[in-house]
């Protein structure tokens, strides 16, 4: 039988790691062994971005909610509270929507939500 050598595929392997470090600064774009280590480093910073990314977006729509809130004379956590026992189910991304683009509507709800509270 003949004897296979694997050059091919450790070939492949390492200009997978170098097309994905393109655009990198200095030697991490033109060797292997640097950017090996910059595609690893920057593929686990992506894997925790999108993470971050969840809580960011959750976090700003909270602070918009809590802003509509306060200008409806109440605060976030009686508002949502209230919406609970009204049976209203939206989740934050629409609530905060619906208090940047439709004022009047989300006066709606916060009347409804003090309403179902008391």
């Amino acid at each position: 039988m003949a004897r296979i050598k694997g050059a091919m595929m450790t070939r492949k392997r390492r200009n997978k790691i170098l097309g994905m470090a393109k655009g990198y600064w200095g030697s991490k774009s033109r060797h292997y062994k640097m950017a090996n280590q910059a595609v690893m480093k920057s593929l686990r910073y992506a894997y925790v971005g999108r993470k971050q990314r969840k809580r960011d977006f959750r976090q700003l729509w909270i602070a918009r909610i809590s802003a509509a809130c306060k200008l409806n004379g109440t605060n976030y956590s009686q508002f949502m509270h209230g919406l609970k026992l009204a049976g209203i189910n939206m989740n934050r991304k629409m609530l905060s929507e619906t208090a940047i683009n439709d004022p009047a509507a989300f006066t709606a709800l916060v009347e409804k939500a003090k309403a179902a509270a008391k």
